[in-house]
């Protein structure tokens, strides 16, 4: 993970942003309080939260892994699913 000190961060705010937003890759913000921060995409942190949301509902993961692991002969066809 790159890092910046928050002065060169303030001055290329908006090329900071791109680059997170291009690359995926999170940049440390470094300040002199000892207490840094990370910027990190929208779409990366809507990720992570969706990823802590699944991961709290008890026995999602492990249906999403079986279901990954299931041939494809094996599923319904999708025109006969039961929404």
């Amino acid at each position: 993970m790159n890092a910046i000190n928050v002065t060169n961060a303030r001055q290329n705010l908006y090329q900071l942003i791109t680059d997170v937003n291009i690359n995926s890759e999170p940049v440390t913000i470094i300040n002199n309080h000892g207490k840094n921060a990370v910027l990190i995409s929208e779409d990366d942190w809507n990720a992570i939260q969706e990823t802590n949301y699944i991961n709290s509902v008890p026995g999602l993961t492990e249906k999403i892994i079986a279901g990954t692991n299931t041939p494809v002969q094996e599923c319904v066809p999708e025109d006969e699913v039961q929404w």
